[in-house]
């Protein structure tokens, strides 16, 4: 057996949470719905539940307005980018940073548990940023870093 690499495994679960963001933010534009409204909510017998008034901001930018929607699909097309790199990202210092990768999963989690659609999504997010974090903290670094800073090549 080999030993196991951390940021090779979050990069495949991270690109898988990152598509279904996309997805869910995509569905959460036609079916808008705010996904802790049950939280302090009114039950009414002929409204069903009525968010409390606390989260009026939260049903002002994901039902009246989908922006969180829209930066949540801005940070998985972001994450995207890095994990499968484009051309013009692939080698470069920034496609090789772990931790950026780790802060903008922690961004796409905070964003994606706020909608309805996009919680699958956070639950997928969390599993990758645990793992990121995880090659952070032990070190790792990308077959690419350590080629180009002339080490024996291979991975940490």
């Amino acid at each position: 057996m080999g030993k196991f690499i951390w940021h090779e495994y979050a990069r495949y679960v991270s690109l898988t949470a990152s598509v279904y963001t996309i997805w869910a933010a995509f569905w959460g534009f036609f079916y808008r719905k705010f996904f802790w409204d049950f939280v302090g909510g009114i039950l009414r017998a002929p409204g069903g539940l009525q968010p409390s008034a606390g989260s009026a901001i939260f049903i002002t930018l994901i039902v009246k307005m989908p922006i969180i929607q829209i930066l949540a699909m801005l940070s998985a097309l972001t994450i995207i980018a890095l994990d499968f790199p484009f051309p013009f990202l692939k080698g470069t210092a920034l496609q090789r940073n772990l931790v950026i990768r780790v802060v903008l999963l922690a961004f796409q989690i905070f964003l994606c548990i706020l909608f309805y659609q996009g919680t699958n999504g956070a639950i997928w997010s969390f599993v990758a940023w645990v793992c990121y974090t995880k090659a952070v903290v032990a070190g790792e670094q990308m077959a690419v870093a350590v080629d180009n800073k002339g080490g024996k090549g291979g991975r940490a």
